[in-house]
This record gives C-alpha cells, sequence and structure tokens, in this order.
C-alpha cells in the first residue's frame, strides 16, 4: 500500500487545498495519471499517481491539507481489472438501480396524479381567483393575483381589475429567482486578501493619459509578416509597451522599488510581472530581467507564460517577485480602469482598448487611433511628479518607437 503525501508545490507555502478529485474513490488509477487537483494560494497544480493501483481517499474536495500529509493511499498490489468485466459490472449495477426505481416512481406518480385531479375537482372560483382572460394578463405584467382585489362575484379578479393592475415594486416577477452557492478556491481567497491589503494598507492613486498608436500601428503593418516569419511569433503590442515601461523604470527608479519596514528597495534590475487570464482566474507570470530583451524576446516570453497558465502548467516560482506589473483589460474590451497594486509592488500600468477618435494634431483634427493609459501607484514612495513623468514618459516612447525603442534602426531592433 503507497502512501500519496502532499508534494511541496514552492517555498514558504505550508497546506494546500483540495480543488477537485479527477478520479473516484476505489478507481484503479494508472502511474503518473492525473488524480487530483490542488489549488495554493499562489497557484492550481495537478496531482499525478506514483503508481498504478486501486486509489482510497484521505481528503474530501474542499479540505486544506498541510504539505506532507497524506491525502490517499494506492493498493498497487490490485490488478487492472478488464474492459469487458468493468463494462459488464457497470451494466449489471446501472440494471439493478434501474429496476428499483421504476415502480416506486411509477406507483408515486400516480398517485400524485390523482391528488391533482381530486383537487382540480375540488376546486373553485372563491375570492381572489382571477378569470382565465384576467390570468393571463396578470402572468403578462408579472402581478401576482394574491396582491389585486377582486370585483367580481364573490371576490373574483376580473379582466377589468387585471388590466388597472400595477406591478409592486416589491413583489417577486413571474423569472427564474433561483441562486447558489460555491466554495471560493484558496487562489482566489488569496487574490482576495491581497486586493483588499493593496487598498488599506498603500496610499494608491491613479494618474491617466492617452497614447495615439499611429506609429506603432504603422510599424506593426509594415512588419508584422516578416517578423512572424523570421521568430515564429507574433509583434504585438506587450513588447512595445514592455520596453516602453523599462525605459520609464531607468527614468523613474522609484517606481521601481517597494518599502521594506522603514526602508525603501529599489532594484537594479526590471522583473515585469504580465496579468493573463488562466482557467482558474487571474494570474501573473513573471519575465525576468527585461531590460536585456529584446522586442524578439519580450514577445517569445509573453506568448510561453500565456500558454503555460492558460493549459495550468504555471509554476508558483513563474509567479513569485516581480518589480511591476502591466495589465491588459483591452484584449477584454476595456476603455478606462482604475488597475489595483500588485503588492508589494509600487505601481502597476493598465493598458485598454484602442478607438479611433477625433484629435487634433497641427492645429486640424484628424482620426487617430487612441488607447488611455493608466499609472497606478503607492503615493507612498512615488509623488505626483514623478508618477506623471513616468506615465509621459511612456507616452512618448510609445508615440515615437522608432526613435527611443529601436534607436533609430528598425530591422535592427526587430533583428530581421
Amino acid at each position: 500500500m503507497l502512501e500519496m503525501k502532499v508534494p511541496s508545490p514552492g517555498e514558504s507555502i505550508t497546506e494546500v487545498e483540495i480543488a477537485q478529485w479527477l478520479v473516484e474513490d476505489g478507481d484503479y488509477v494508472e502511474k503518473d495519471q492525473a488524480i487530483a487537483e490542488v489549488d495554493s494560494d499562489k497557484a492550481t497544480l495537478e496531482l499525478p499517481a506514483e503508481a498504478s493501483g486501486i486509489i482510497t481517499f484521505k481528503a474530501e474536495e474542499g479540505d486544506a491539507v498541510a504539505v506532507g500529509a497524506v491525502v490517499c493511499l494506492i493498493d498497487t498490489d490490485a490488478k487492472a481489472p478488464t474492459g469487458k468485466e468493468s463494462v459488464e459490472t457497470f451494466e449489471k449495477a446501472d440494471d439493478e438501480k434501474e429496476e428499483k426505481k421504476t415502480a416506486p416512481e411509477v406507483s408515486d406518480r400516480q398517485a400524485k396524479t390523482e391528488e391533482k385531479a381530486a383537487s382540480i375537482d375540488k376546486k373553485t372560483y372563491a375570492s381572489g381567483t382571477p378569470s382565465p382572460a384576467a390570468k393571463k394578463i396578470l402572468d403578462e405584467k408579472g402581478v401576482d393575483a394574491q396582491s389585486v382585489s377582486g370585483s367580481g362575484r364573490d371576490g373574483r379578479i376580473t379582466k377589468h381589475d387585471a388590466e388597472n393592475a400595477t406591478p409592486s415594486m416589491g413583489s417577486p416577477g413571474t423569472g427564474d429567482r433561483g441562486s447558489y452557492r460555491t466554495k471560493l478556491s484558496m487562489l482566489r481567497r488569496k487574490v482576495a486578501e491581497r486586493l483588499v491589503e493593496a487598498k488599506n494598507t498603500t496610499a494608491m492613486l491613479t494618474t491617466f493619459n492617452e497614447v495615439d498608436m499611429g506609429p506603432i500601428f504603422e510599424l506593426r503593418k509594415q512588419y508584422k509578416e516578416t517578423f512572424k516569419e523570421k521568430h515564429g511569433v507574433g509583434l504585438g503590442f506587450m513588447s512595445f509597451f514592455t520596453l516602453a515601461v523599462v525605459r520609464a523604470l531607468e527614468m523613474y527608479p522609484s517606481v521601481n522599488s517597494m518599502i521594506d519596514g522603514k526602508e525603501m528597495l529599489t532594484f537594479d534590475y526590471k522583473d515585469i510581472s504580465i496579468a493573463v487570464s488562466g482557467p482558474k482566474g487571474l494570474m501573473v507570470p513573471v519575465m525576468r530581467n527585461v531590460e536585456n530583451l529584446s522586442f524578439r524576446g519580450v514577445e517569445a516570453e509573453v506568448k510561453r507564460l500565456a500558454i503555460r497558465a492558460r493549459d495550468g502548467q504555471i509554476t508558483v516560482d513563474e509567479m513569485t517577485g516581480g518589480t511591476f506589473t502591466i495589465s491588459n483589460g483591452g484584449v477584454f474590451g476595456s476603455m478606462l480602469s482604475t488597475p489595483i497594486i500588485n503588492p508589494p509592488q509600487s505601481g502597476i500600468l493598465g493598458m485598454h482598448n484602442i478607438v479611433e477618435r477625433p484629435v487634433v494634431k497641427d492645429g486640424a483634427i484628424v482620426i487617430a487611433p487612441i488607447m488611455f493609459v493608466a499609472l497606478s501607484y503607492d503615493h507612498r514612495i512615488i509623488d505626483g511628479k514623478e508618477s506623471v513623468g513616468f506615465l509621459v514618459a511612456v507616452k512618448e516612447a510609445l508615440e515615437s518607437p522608432v526613435a527611443l525603442l529601436m534607436g533609430g534602426d528598425v530591422k535592427k531592433a526587430l533583428e530581421l
């Protein structure tokens, strides 16, 4: 009998939560087969079977289990059932269940039908009962018949009563009013805690600006096909924004800092966190030493991390650290937002959708692709002058990418 214990998903993590068992208790599992999904406060990971055999659960879905604790037993001496035997066993069990259910269900259904018929026979149009025409009008209005006073014989609700009835704002309508509860995953609960922590422990402000994306549109239109053929990745907006952020962080190092007790810790390197949507919610993997990456390097790393997040393969180490965050809500259609700082970082840049808007250039009104950008920052260590200057530096780099991000040589910068 093999005892399977919870492996450590990463440093500083002491417990996980059984998010979902992917097999049934008593099933025969193969070695390396994924048997469960476990949530930590940073990621969701799959738990593979360490051996083949029949599995016995020692923890239920939703249980918090300490790292190193036993979550299941695997009987390695058990033999794998043949496909034919398994099918016959299940079919026999299903047949027995169906036979047991059929007779009581038929008798119960018959009894209910007789009871309903008896109640219909005894029904009379007493006070508060609508006529067929009145009932139709009340249903269309969504008005409860009990809330209407009838003026007909014996208090019956007439068509005239229904036409003059008005729905009460406090009365439930005729639509579905059901609800259900689902338990938040450990990852979602941790995200919630961190968001509240950011709001409660930082002096967070947001400054806004707009960027004319026309120059980047022209570059992508001219070089994106050649770039993709050469490097196997697309030339997206993230590489421009990431390298613009790196340049701005060089100019305003306090934005690349964080508070550590009574000190301000400033980083020489730029580890940029990027917010991506995964199957379990928002994840924030980190690109390391982005100051050393080219356009191709950034696009390749963004693609790699996004695929790993989408496939649930992202590790805790890949989401640990980060000195600044970029969030792209524009992919979901967001026009403008105030992103929340990812603690203990001190700044986050929000990208939004690109919309053609009328702008003034050289005294004339022209149409240009405009993106609104937002910088949320911790005012405890970043002053207004620095925050605004940082965002203006990002705007300048994006509106003059050839001169400020490519050193004047587009083909060299794109490695074409």
